[in-house]
């Protein structure tokens, strides 16, 4: 009982620091207040309580999926990691952007999935794991995931802001998000990035799918799902540089892709473990 609570703690610290980080950037970037720090950019020891929340959450994920007898994971751990590495990467792009105004939406997300593992611990050993291949694929998968949930959580963003400018309504809170354009220029960057990776990942599943997973590749609705949204997020970047899709017509793209993504794998993988119990 002690170690499975030991197990568990680093998940809920890691969820309880997102959450009051999320709140306090909602609070001093989003609240309307006449005292509101208007786009006030992120102070040292904000930088410093996202990075002690990635921390603890890693550790937690780590010492989760990896034991004795082989790598452990699930669709709780899976939407654990993918949000682990969404918020690294807005960590690192507040370096050289203003992504303060993006953490009020990303942060309570993050808290979300970091609980999950609680609340959903029954994990499954994956096959295969101690090759290179594998773990290369995995890799790629995870990275794509992460950019291409970004990706969609910044699309949402460019549809509020797109709206309220065109509606003459910008409030307070707007003004700490990072300009349109500067959005727009980010959100096809991750696009691009999260494609080619998703591009690596569902071409080394179906051309070394007995090599990675044992068996040979099968057209099941996973596999329909995920060429479906490659093929999505593939129009959506040729879309943009020949004939510059941007503001609505991205966004709807970008969500659409992302739907079927996670319908990819989280889904089948969520109806599978909770609703019939499988392992």
């Amino acid at each position: 009982m002690v170690d499975i609570v030991i197990q568990l703690l680093p998940h809920v610290l890691a969820a309880v620091i997102y959450a009051g980080l999320g709140f306090h950037f909602w609070n001093t970037r989003w609240r309307e207040s006449e005292s509101q720090c208007v786009a006030c950019p992120m102070q040292t020891w904000e930088r410093a309580g996202i990075a002690a929340a990635l921390v603890i959450h890693a550790a937690g994920l780590y010492v989760a999926l990896f034991s004795e007898a082989g790598m452990r994971f699930s669709f709780s751990f899976a939407l654990s990691l993918m949000m682990w590495l969404a918020v690294l990467i807005y960590w690192l792009e507040s370096f050289m952007a203003r992504m303060e105004g993006m953490q009020p939406m990303v942060l309570p997300l993050a808290a979300v999935c970091a609980i999950l593992p609680v609340i959903f611990p029954n994990v499954h050993l994956v096959a295969n794991a101690g090759a290179t291949g594998f773990k290369l694929h995995f890799l790629a998968a995870m990275l794509a995931y992460s950019l291409l949930t970004l990706s969609a959580l910044h699309a949402i963003f460019m549809g509020f802001t797109e709206n309220a400018l065109h509606k003459r309504s910008v409030k307070r809170s707007l003004a700490s998000l990072p300009p349109l354009l500067t959005m727009e220029s980010l959100l096809f960057r991750m696009l691009l990035v999260g494609f080619i990776l998703l591009t690596l990942t569902v071409g080394s599943g179906v051309l070394f799918s007995e090599a990675l997973f044992g068996k040979p590749m099968t057209l099941g609705h996973k596999t329909l799902f995920a060429f479906a949204s490659w093929g999505i997020f593939a129009t959506l970047l040729i879309g943009r540089h020949a004939w510059g899709w941007r503001g609505r017509r991205a966004l709807r793209w970008t969500l659409a892709g992302f739907a079927l993504l996670i319908l990819a794998y989280v889904g089948s993988s969520f109806v599978a473990e909770v609703i019939l119990g499988r392992q």
